[in-house]
């Protein structure tokens, strides 16, 4: 396999290799042909480049006969990509229409697996992965947005990726593909030119335009504790602010933001189990569950104080990718809501994997903190049954 690709190598097939597998003439023409991308931010076709073709069958042995007919036979030609290396699933190729799928494997119990749309031929599953890719890197069709950010922005690149889904689907978008055009083009709604001294640039107003006037909390220099000497989340405080409550995240108001050991210092058992530092941890608020949200006085991390564990968890690099993160997901259930609940009703995961990958892209925290441990917003996201999203 491997021949010239867009971008890269291809991974294709020799026609002996499609036998008796592939029968649809387009499918065998593109596999034989141009071939699949190797290297695509949005899926990874190495099963098909290590193991050939094999059908989902084969794949899961289904020694009792409990798979679905209608799932014997597809093959599996690769998977969707996650942020991190969180499960995700299976990419299935129908060999006799062409249609493109996935699925979760579910060896234990095959019996419940299912199908779910995911394009209606490879060429059109490889233009749409190119035209998210291609807003991924600002270039190709998104290249006149670099240096552009804002909710304009957003709003514009979103309408144009949908655009490109309808017209490959008859105006019928996969739930996947919707969701791409819908929530990644969020990235773009904030600056990372570092102006700020932050980690991003916030546009004037956002946080207000998006939570109401009146409802986005600024500080002034007599709420700060002595500790906080981070001077970009001083300002960013002063300055921006955040939302006094915010569906997951509530913030402190009643008093000045106190350190950690100043907000237990009358409750002695839980004192007695503070991380060091506890007099530079300021507790901006409580996170639902017993959390804490607190900022780093000196570095300006954001991190996560467990309650009922006594452990302290990495959450954003610092306040700028905190207020994205709340106003991501303040953004997410306005387009639910303006969709008719289309996004949580047919693929809550995929959704909770498209939330991820937006906040990834601004925000490697939960990437490095999967990894070595917890990660509250991979949690509450992932959480279906909590309905967070």
């Amino acid at each position: 396999m491997g021949t010239t690709y867009a971008g890269g190598t291809a991974i294709t097939l020799a026609k002996a290799e499609l036998d008796p597998y592939v029968t649809h003439v387009a499918t065998r023409r593109w596999l034989t042909g141009p071939g699949l991308p190797s290297d695509s931010g949005v899926l990874t076709f190495a099963a098909l480049s290590e193991d050939g073709l094999r059908t989902v069958a084969d794949s899961t042995g289904d020694p009792d006969g409990r798979l679905a007919a209608e799932l014997r036979d597809q093959l599996v030609i690769g998977g969707l990509l996650s942020p991190g290396d969180m499960e995700t699933e299976s990419v299935l190729l129908d060999g006799a229409t062409g249609e493109i799928s996935t699925t979760y494997f579910l060896h234990d119990r095959p019996d419940l697996m299912d199908r779910r749309p995911l394009a209606p031929s490879l060429a059109t599953l490889v233009r749409f992965a190119a035209a998210t890719d291609e807003l991924a890197g600002l270039r190709g069709q998104f290249a006149s947005y670099v240096g552009r950010y804002g909710p304009k922005a957003a709003a514009e690149a979103s309408r144009h990726l949908l655009a490109i889904f309808e017209e490959g689907t008859d105006g019928e978008v996969p739930p996947f593909w919707k969701m791409a055009a819908l929530i990644r083009p969020l990235s773009l709604a904030v600056g990372r030119a570092g102006e700020s001294g932050l980690a991003l640039d916030l546009p004037t107003r956002l946080l207000d335009q998006e939570f109401g006037q009146g409802k986005v909390v600024r500080f002034e220099e007599v709420d700060f504790p002595p500790t906080l000497t981070h001077e970009p989340t001083r300002r960013f405080l002063r300055e921006v602010g955040l939302p006094e409550d915010a569906f997951l995240f509530s913030l402190d108001t009643d008093v000045p933001l106190q350190t950690l050991a100043e907000h237990y210092a009358d409750d002695e058992d839980q004192a007695r189990e503070l991380p060091p530092r506890a007099d530079h941890l300021i507790r901006l608020g409580h996170l639902v569950e017993d959390n804490s949200l607190l900022i780093d006085g000196v570095t300006g991390a954001i991190l996560n104080w467990s309650d009922p564990e006594a452990t302290l968890y990495p959450l954003n690099t610092d306040v700028s990718t905190l207020a994205f993160t709340l106003w991501l997901l303040h953004r997410e259930k306005a387009i639910d809501e303006e969709s008719g609940h289309e996004l949580t009703t047919d693929a809550y995961d995929q959704l909770a994997m498209t939330m991820l990958q937006v906040l990834s892209t601004v925000d490697p925290t939960g990437i490095t903190t999967r990894r070595e441990g917890r990660h509250y917003w991979t949690e509450v996201f992932q959480d279906e049954a909590g309905g967070v999203l």
